[in-house]
Order: structure tokens, then sequence, then C-alpha cells
């Protein structure tokens, strides 16, 4: 991605450049709610290193086409036994949660993110978010558990009590609450949701880029000082559900229609 390639496709991605220092990143799987499949995850993978690598741009903006922004991990592909092929090796779920990025993200939600989706969205810096927007980590009804950053990341930004319901009830909250509890910085109309980030990112590149990203790091520095110890909690737990018969059956129930019948 270079100034003069300021658009184009990547899989079920779409990249566009916005004036000269900010990228538009588009989920396209509208017609499977964006859910993440190998090819998202290769194509954003991509875009992240991509964006990294070159020094005019300044700030992203991720966002997705259709009603939802993203339903988290493909069932369809878990149910086929692909589940682990959904996280790159180096950049984690759908190639983005554990990606190295040194220059500010930025969500813009304007529907559903669910699971992964949340996960998606909190490994983004900002989030911006419509009015018919929603956030749940839902995966402990499917057998699965938000081990994509979602189950400690969700407690950086809201209170411990809501965080704990969140992740062991898997019920959404929606954009206001979401916004009145701090993990949301903008609420805005439906429709509303890339355009207001998009603002946010220019704002971000006016700035000086190095004061940016020095600025950038040392917060999130702060803030993620727990992170490598979470991490290894987090492959520890994920291991104890992926061995369970429980991940097949919440797939396949939820691909049949069904309530699933749990083993333990």
């Amino acid at each position: 991605m270079s100034t003069a390639d300021t658009s184009g496709t990547l899989g079920e991605v779409l990249v566009e450049r916005v004036g000269e220092h900010v990228v538009l990143i588009t989920l396209n799987r509208p017609d499977s709610h964006n859910a993440v499949n190998v090819a998202i995850a290769e194509a954003l993978e991509a875009c992240v290193i991509q964006i990294e690598s070159d020094k005019t741009v300044r700030a992203a903006v991720l966002a997705a086409r259709g009603k939802s922004f993203c339903a988290g991990a493909d069932l369809r592909e878990v149910a086929a036994g692909r589940a682990l092929q959904l996280a790159r090796p180096e950049t984690g779920f759908a190639g983005f949660v554990y990606a190295a990025k040194s220059k500010p993200w930025i969500a813009a939600v304007q529907g559903a993110a669910f699971g992964g989706g949340t996960e998606i969205a909190l490994a983004c810096d900002m989030i911006i978010a419509g009015e018919k927007a929603s956030f749940a980590l839902p995966e402990v009804k499917r057998g699965l558990i938000a081990g994509a950053g979602g189950a400690y990341r969700v407690t950086n930004v809201l209170p411990r009590p809501v965080a704990i319901e969140m992740v062991v009830t898997g019920e959404p909250i929606g954009a206001k609450r979401a916004y009145e509890l701090g993990l949301v910085n903008h609420l805005v109309a439906g429709g509303e949701e890339v355009a207001a980030a998009l603002r946010l990112a220019e704002t971000i590149a006016r700035n000086a880029p190095l004061s940016v990203r020095e600025s950038l790091r040392l917060t999130r520095f702060a803030a993620d000082r727990g992170e490598a110890e979470n991490l290894r909690l987090q492959d520890e737990v994920v291991t104890n559900v992926l061995a369970s018969p429980n991940l097949a059956e919440g797939a396949k129930a939820f691909i049949e229609k069904r309530a699933p019948v749990w083993t333990d």
C-alpha cells in the first residue's frame, strides 16, 4: 500500500486511502455478517503489515459492510475443524487481535459485534458506534471461550462486574450502555459510523506522527501492563476448552438451530 495505491481488495476485505494519511479497511462478507473465515484472517493480517510499513499512513479505520460489524468466527469453519486456522501464527484471531500496531486504529461499529467481532473492536484503540450497535462475548453459549483477548481486554474498559456478566452470560450490551460505560468513544446516528471514525482519524493524522506513536505506545503500556500474564493464562484456559467435545457440539447446534447438549 503506497500513496499511489489508494484502494484495492484483499480477498473479502476492501482497502481505501482516504486523504493523504488515513486508510479505511472494510470487512466485506455482509451476507455472512462478516464472520471471520480464513480469507479474512489472511487479508486483515496483510493490511496491518502494509499499514505498518507505509510511513505516510498515520491512522486506520476498521469498518464493515452490511447490517453487522462482525459475527466473530465463522462457525461453519469451526464445525469443519478449521477453528485454529482462523488465527494467524503471529497476529492471532482474524490476523488482527495480537498484530503489532504502532499507529492508532479506530473501529467503526454499525451493528452487532459478537464474539470475535467484539474482540476485534477491543483490539482497536478507539470505537465509534452507531445507535444500533451491540457488543457481546457469547462464546459460552457455543462451548467456546472468548480466547482472542476478549475475556481479559473487556475488563480494561468495563467495570469488573459488567465484564464478568458479559463473559459468563454471553448476553449483549447495546450501544448506549456501552458508551455510558466507556467501551465506546463516540455514539453516533446510524449510518454515520464510518464518517465519524474518519473525522477522528483525520484529527489524529494532523498531529505530529512521532508524538502520536510514542504517546500511543506509552498509554497502551500503562493500560496493558498485565498483557503477558493474561496471555499465559488465556493459553491455558483455551487449551482446556478446545479439548472438550463441547466445541464441536456448540457449533453444530447453532448450525442445526437446536439447543446444545453439553457434556459437563
